[in-house]
């Protein structure tokens, strides 16, 4: 009898494994789905930059605009210089200021904060996040360039100066680093704090010499990440950094960023089949290189240095 119920009890699970499976390839099917679109999106976006672009460099040499340095499209000069020098001091500048601080900012709430302040810290942060770039742009304009200016003199930084433009940036970007770091160091096990704390080590130490080192990989995860968020920036630099480019490595001086040129650029009257604006997707396909190769730079770097913690 037993073995019977015990029968009759298997048959009735199989017929609901097989009722339920329908609903289990459905749900699979559109998460492939989900899947494909997401890589299909990404083949449309390349397909579209090298479509665009192998029409602009039928018209101007990839010799010019990678190894020239003026860019006047009146005379059709094209050479992306002017706008990948401002792009890297405006990243530059960011990450001078999230990079310290977000790692300073992972390591008080991973090992010194307690519980309360700990609460209260990241959403602060996550509000920080949230701020809309635009308001990060005028609050650059309106109060970090005048400082600059009362601090260095007036007749040194000019109005619009990508100084302004990257301090605020790694404001933006302090969130991102700060939870990424504090990511890789909350995965460290407590067995190395504990054999740490039983050598003698004190929370410095631990902090700089055991944590750090060990979430090694998580960390340079995060500045990677962050610089691609800098690179990528574009209301920030468009609204605080200047219009037009200038071959500068001078902070105080106005420069067109590649992001702030394509905004200009792209809201004006031009027309659609003109070099000009073809030139706007040779941009945007540079953005993409770079950041590509950040992001391969990064999970190389997670790739040799991960630690795998048992």
């Amino acid at each position: 009898m037993q073995h019977g119920h015990y029968r009759e009890e298997t048959t009735g699970v199989l017929s609901l494994a097989r009722r339920s499976r329908p609903w289990e390839q459905a749900i699979q099917s559109f998460l492939f789905f989900c899947a494909a679109v997401s890589i299909l999106t990404t083949l449309g976006i390349v397909l579209t930059l090298g479509t665009e672009s192998w029409t602009f460099f039928k018209h101007v040499s990839p010799f010019e605009f990678l190894f020239t340095f003026e860019w006047q499209p009146m005379i059709e000069r094209f050479g992306i210089w002017p706008l990948f020098t401002a792009t890297f001091m405006t990243s530059l500048a960011a990450m001078l200021i999230a990079l310290p601080l977000g790692l300073g900012v992972a390591i008080y709430l991973s090992e010194y904060a307690p519980n309360a302040v700990r609460e209260t810290l990241k959403p602060i942060l996550e509000v920080l996040a949230g701020i809309p770039t635009v308001v990060y742009g005028y609050f650059a304009l309106t109060v970090v360039t005048p400082l600059l200016r009362n601090v260095f003199g007036q007749d040194r930084v000019d109005v619009y100066n990508t100084l302004s433009a990257g301090l605020v940036m790694g404001v933006l970007i302090l969130p991102l680093v700060s939870s990424m770091c504090e990511d890789a160091l909350s995965s460290v096990p407590n067995s190395l704090r504990e054999a740490a704390y039983a050598m003698g080590a004190t929370k410095l130490e631990l902090s700089l010499n055991v944590m750090v080192p060990s979430a090694f990989s998580g960390i340079a995860a995060a500045f990677i990440l962050g610089l691609s968020r800098a690179v990528g920036e574009t209301m920030i630099v468009a609204l605080a950094a200047g219009a037009g480019p200038n071959l500068t490595l001078n902070p105080f001086k106005a420069a067109e960023t590649m992001t702030g040129h394509i905004v200009r650029i792209s809201g004006g009257d031009i027309g659609y089949d003109t070099v000009d604006y073809q030139s706007l997707f040779a941009i945007a396909l540079v953005l993409f290189f770079v950041t590509l190769g950040l992001n391969v730079l990064s999970r190389r770097i997670i790739r040799k240095y991960g630690e795998v913690y048992e």
